[in-house]
């Protein structure tokens, strides 16, 4: 750790940082470059950022030693998670005091203490940012925890802008930052704005005092969903205020993500409808032209008939097994955690894939592979459903990769493409339910958005936890990581 915190080097790279911004970038890249030059400047072995929402955790950021986190979830019931949203805002502890797994595996990578500042937005933890170090020797360096301070109320400020941020979608910004106030008068010009009605809309009360409002003022009693000029959803309500005049109180929040959500949903339907009826009607078909023209059909049609009625029936198989997974919080199979081959596991998944993708597939797998520790059969499910993600989203004849691995805490594989990539604002949306891309991947890549929402159950259910992130070079990787058995 350096003497003292390198604030000019920091200023220099922050700067850079706030040109992305001004360029039109937010999100996860901002934060990235933030923590990157941030942990140079903080003499840190590595710098993470937690998000949090009502459920828990989970590291979205990292730069340094730390990488390995990203996408390890933090439940809300881990002692370390507890710690973390209690106390001063900024401290530092050492991590053999913390309780948890994840505590644990950072010290046995040689980490031994850290400072944490909370990310704090209108009185709620919106995330903590963490500073980790490899010695021993506690900190007094006021200036190190203030400019680490002042680093997480920076990330604090591009989740009041709604950039990019929240990764989730739902954390607790969003309660803090939904409901807008207004009072206007018989004129429909504002009298009051609160500064949630500010954050909501981005007009400032000095912009928005004394002119009518930026939305339609639906009749009192009445609720209107409006959509503004930049895309985003309304709710409105309003009510008359008691008192000597004519005025009126106006509500309104923020429900993009619901309008998101109930066009996810709407879209599932279609698709899965779509998904179901084609299977159907080619087994169908060729069941009635079995039953009607079986004389006439040679035996190497009979066989190419029955072959296409099997493969359209696992089709259809495989997708009600996906759509009853996604409905229940059981784990597949019900079955404790037992140490397993995993390479064992993985060969014998490969063999369970379609034709098309095995052809495709390249397995790397340590002859010293150690076990890991879970439920072996639905690991079948998470290599076919990484791998059907992969094959879609790059060309027929690119090859999909398979690299298992393992480190003192971890047994793992990466499923690598060479495909079109994902956006690294994308890389936590894309395991939500019914999600699949921006509107127009989806006319060209179908599906029902349910396969990576299935493998992060599947995997998290077994303490583990799987990411994504673009590739170097091109294409897609994504991670799963499993306890060691």
């Amino acid at each position: 750790m350096p003497e003292r915190t390198d604030l000019a080097d920091l200023i220099t790279d922050h700067g850079a940082v706030i040109e992305m911004i001004n360029s039109g970038e937010a999100g996860l890249p901002v934060l990235t470059a933030l923590l990157r030059a941030a942990r140079p400047a903080l003499g840190a072995a590595c710098v993470a950022f937690v998000e949090f929402a009502p459920t828990g955790g989970r590291v979205i950021a990292a730069s340094g030693c730390a990488e390995w986190t990203i996408g390890r979830p933090l439940p809300a019931s881990d002692p370390a998670t507890v710690c973390l949203l209690t106390g001063p805002r900024v401290r530092q502890t050492r991590l053999d005091r913390l309780d948890g797994p994840l505590a644990g595996e950072l010290a046995e990578r040689g980490l031994r203490r850290m400072i944490v500042a909370r990310a704090e937005l209108n009185g709620l933890t919106v995330g903590s940012l963490h500073a980790l170090y490899a010695d021993n020797e506690e900190s007094e360096d006021r200036v190190q925890h203030a400019t680490l301070g002042y680093l997480a109320s920076c990330i604090a400020h591009m989740y009041g802008d709604q950039s990019g941020l929240p990764v989730h979608g739902d954390g607790p910004v969003v309660a803090a930052l939904a409901d807008g106030l207004a009072v206007v008068d018989r004129d429909g010009r504002v009298r009051l704005w609160n500064p949630a009605a500010a954050q909501v809309t981005g007009r400032s009360a000095g912009e928005a005092m004394n002119r009518p409002l930026p939305f339609p003022l639906p009749p009192a009693g009445q609720v209107l969903d409006h959509q503004l000029s930049d895309g985003r959803w309304l709710r409105i309500t309003s009510g008359e205020l008691v008192g000597p005049g004519t005025l009126r109180v106006v509500t309104f929040r923020d429900i993009t993500d619901q309008q998101r959500r109930d066009s996810d949903r709407d879209l599932f339907v279609a698709v899965t409808s779509h998904e179901l009826r084609t299977p159907v009607t080619v087994i169908k078909g060729y069941a009635d032209t079995l039953t009607d023209h079986w004389e006439s059909l040679t035996d190497h049609d009979r066989r190419q008939a029955a072959r296409v009625i099997g493969q359209r029936a696992n089709e259809l198989a495989r997708l009600v097994d996906r759509l009853l997974t996604s409905a229940t919080d059981v784990r597949p199979g019900d079955e404790p955690a037992v140490p397993f081959d995993l390479g064992g596991a993985l060969r014998a998944a490969v063999l369970d894939l379609p034709a098309d993708l095995r052809r495709r597939l390249l397995l790397h797998v340590p002859v010293d592979l150690p076990k890991a520790l879970g439920d072996r059969h639905s690991l079948t499910t998470v290599l076919t459903e990484l791998c059907t993600n992969a094959g879609k989203w790059s060309p027929a004849d690119a090859a999909i990769e398979v690299f298992a691995a393992a480190d003192r805490q971890t047994v793992s594989f990466r499923v690598t493409d060479r495909g079109v990539g994902i956006r690294p604002e994308h890389v936590e949306r894309a395991f939500d339910r019914f999600w699949q891309g921006e509107s127009g991947d989806r006319r060209g890549y179908p599906g029902a958005g349910l396969g990576l929402y299935l493998v992060r159950r599947i995997v998290e259910q077994q303490n583990g936890w799987v990411s994504l992130r673009p590739r170097d070079g091109g294409g897609t990787v994504a991670e799963v990581r499993l306890p060691r058995g």
